[in-house]
């Protein structure tokens, strides 16, 4: 387990690193769902497997967690790894840490039902530190944490989205 001390210093010398090519900062990656039965679907990226499924009351074996579920956990845990790698960078002290989301919907917007969005129609999320920091440094880390989260930014605000379809392995 990387500490505060070694995860600075691995962040400084990407900052260096990026400073001096920038270009080596742009990537791309990418993530397969394979549907595997039912609702269910296989998911996998560099080695990393996992599932999403539905529970059953909408369809699903509940064999694994929702996308939303997924998704909410991509976001809690980008913003508590942020708030540590932060920490560590300006070292402030972390005693523990925990991200709490919470969103709100509406069932019918995924149906089709009337004129319902089928996204969040809110997300919250609550953070709990503890730490001896003051809260100055804490509400300062805080800040660069939310202006520099990748999921945060996500959720926040709309991004390009481009469909490609292949059928029977062919683009169509």
């Amino acid at each position: 387990m990387a500490d505060p001390q070694a995860i600075r210093e691995i962040s400084e010398r990407h900052v260096r690193l990026l400073s001096s090519r920038p270009e080596r900062g742009r990537l791309s990656c990418t993530t397969r769902a394979r549907l595997a039965g039912g609702l269910r679907c296989e998911i996998e990226e560099d080695g990393w497997r996992f599932a999403a499924d539905m529970p059953a009351k909408v369809g699903g074996d509940g064999s694994a967690p929702t996308p939303g579920v997924l998704g909410r956990g991509a976001l809690a845990g980008c913003l508590t790894i942020g708030i540590a790698a932060w920490a560590a960078r300006l070292d402030i002290p972390l005693d523990d840490v925990e991200v709490e989301v919470q969103a709100d919907f509406d069932a019918r917007g995924e149906l089709g039902m009337g004129d319902v969005r089928p996204g969040y129609q809110e997300v919250r999320y609550v953070v709990s530190i503890d730490s001896p920091a003051p809260r100055y440094e804490i509400d300062r880390l805080l800040a660069l944490v939310e202006r520099h989260s990748p999921y945060l930014d996500i959720f926040a605000r709309p991004v390009a989205l481009r469909r490609t379809v292949r059928i029977n392995g062919k683009e169509a």
